[in-house]
Order: C-alpha cells, then sequence, then structure tokens
C-alpha cells in the first residue's frame, strides 16, 4: 500500500520539486515573497486554459438551479475548506438559501479548523456525508482535489455518478482519477508548488479562482445582479444595509432619502426598491412582475 502510494505520488506534477525554489531556504524575506509572487503568476494563465469547462459547468449548475437543484462541493483539507469558504459567502452575498450551495469536508465541521486524521481515505464517508444531505440526481457534484486522487472526493463523485448527477472536478494533475470518471474536467495544471507538495499555495488559489466563477456566473445567470451591483444582498449588518442604500442609489440615481424610504417599504430588498423606483410601480406590482420574470431586472424593466 505504501509503496503504491509512493509510486503514485512521484508521479503527480503537484508532487515535483520546483526547480525556482531549491535554495527557498536561504533567501531573504524579500526574495521569498518575490519568488511566490511569480509563481502566483502562472495561477490566472493556466485558469484562461479552462474557461471553456469552467463555463460549461456554469451552465449545468444554472440548470440545476432552475430545476431546484443545488450546488455541492465537496474535498478534504485545503480543497474542502475552499468549498465550504465559497459556499457559505452565497446566502449574505446574493440572498439565497444556505441550502442552494453547499460545501462538505471530510471528517466534518471539525476539519474546518483541525486536520483530521485519514479523514481523506473514506470513500465510503463520502457517500453517507451525501446521504445525509439528501443528494440527488437534481444537484450538481463539483469534488475538489489538487492531486485528483483523493478516496474522499473519488467516492463521492462515483456515487453522485450512479445516481445520473452532474459531475465536475477541479484537480491541478492532468488525466487523474477524479477527471476520469466526471462529466466535466477542470485541470487547473499550476506546476510544483514553491514549497513541495504544499497544495494550499498555487493549487488551492486556482481552486478559489474557479469557485469564485463558479458561483459567481451561476447567479449572475439567475438574476442575482443588475448590471453589476449585487441587488440580493441581505442587509444583516450595519455595512450591507449601507451597502444597499448606495447599491440603490447607485442603480436609479436617486438621493439617499428616497433609497431608505423606498428600502423600508421594500423590507431592505434592494431588488424591489429598485424596481419600484425605475418603474414607478408600487410594491405589489414591482413583486408580480419581477415574479414573471423570474427576478431578473433587467428582463422586467424592458
Amino acid at each position: 500500500m505504501a509503496e503504491n502510494l509512493l509510486q503514485t505520488l512521484s508521479t503527480l506534477i503537484t508532487e515535483q520539486r520546483n526547480p525556482n525554489s531549491m535554495n527557498v531556504d536561504s533567501l531573504s524575506a524579500l526574495e521569498i515573497v518575490r519568488l511566490m509572487n511569480e509563481e502566483d503568476k502562472q495561477v490566472p494563465v493556466t485558469i484562461e486554459k479552462c474557461l471553456p469547462q469552467i463555463a460549461q459547468a456554469v451552465e449545468c449548475i444554472v440548470a440545476a438551479f432552475q430545476q431546484g437543484g443545488r450546488l455541492v462541493y465537496i474535498g478534504a483539507g485545503t480543497s474542502g475548506r475552499l468549498g465550504v469558504l465559497d459556499a457559505s459567502e452565497c446566502p449574505p452575498t446574493f440572498g439565497v438559501s444556505p441550502e442552494m450551495v453547499k460545501g462538505i469536508i471530510a471528517g466534518g465541521e471539525r476539519a474546518l479548523r483541525h486536520p483530521i486524521e485519514g479523514a481523506e481515505d473514506s470513500k465510503k464517508q463520502a457517500v453517507v456525508d451525501l446521504q445525509t444531505i439528501q443528494f440527488s440526481s437534481k444537484d450538481v457534484l463539483v469534488g475538489i482535489a489538487a492531486s485528483g486522487r483523493t478516496p474522499y472526493v473519488i467516492g463521492a463523485l462515483e456515487y453522485a455518478k450512479r445516481l445520473g448527477s452532474v459531475t465536475v472536478s477541479i484537480a491541478s494533475n492532468p488525466n487523474s482519477a477524479m477527471a476520469n470518471i466526471v462529466d466535466i474536467a477542470i485541470d487547473t495544471v499550476v506546476g510544483p508548488e514553491v514549497l513541495t507538495g504544499s497544495s494550499r499555495l498555487k493549487s488551492g488559489t486556482a481552486q478559489k479562482l474557479v469557485l469564485n466563477m463558479l458561483t459567481t456566473a451561476s447567479m449572475i445567470l439567475m438574476g442575482k445582479c443588475y448590471q453589476n451591483l449585487m441587488v440580493d444582498v441581505q442587509a444583516s449588518n450595519e455595512k450591507l444595509k449601507a451597502r444597499a442604500i448606495r447599491i440603490v442609489m447607485q442603480a436609479t440615481d436617486c438621493d439617499k432619502a428616497l433609497a431608505e424610504e423606498t428600502l423600508k417599504q421594500a423590507d431592505q430588498n434592494a431588488k424591489l426598491a429598485i424596481m419600484m423606483i425605475l418603474s414607478g410601480l408600487d410594491r405589489a406590482q414591482a413583486e408580480t412582475l419581477l415574479d414573471k420574470h423570474q427576478g431578473k431586472l433587467q428582463l422586467a424593466l424592458k
């Protein structure tokens, strides 16, 4: 078992030594961060090569959302944490239910802060974790693992595949075991890390950029913005309340007093307030028109 794993690791790009950082332990602070910055510049270039696959995944996610399905991220360690992070940002940013985008990490909630020994090695536990959230064929599963071989993530993808769900992989090694399972493989091959095998670096950065695109592009296509404004933002704290006022003012060119008053009438719903101001309709009429156009403000105003 150990020999097989050693052999597998020796073939992974993410486990190779980076020739540019062989003497990193003898560099100054400035030289280290300059080297890391140079390596990080490769990440967006790599992502650019994956844009067609990312866009394809976005289209599948939107189709799932429209049918009442969910986007579910699953991963272990850094990959799992990034999935949970992206999922947790969706409710305050886009005003959606916490159920719409979910993040699952091997080892559960405790693994967000503490390494859980052996958590990534169980295919069976991944199935249990998906069954716990009642994962179904309507949902999209995105498996995240820099190596592309994490058993926990593979177990989840195999289960989702059996159910008939759309499956997506994000890995930093080409032709990975995960890529061979899924419908859409996003291969962010960013090369060896500055610290050998530390995939929280370039690989983690690449994962974060892809996750940003998956949720943001999907939510835009679901009508969660007007122009480039976050009109479905949940005004759950003082900063977000101020942002909602500012969004209404920016979208309508109205003054602060009208923005505040209309937001009050609209129960702090920025999209509804904008609709009321720009259309001249009352709340009930504005809501009806928005509902008719699936909440897409641009279409409702035409």
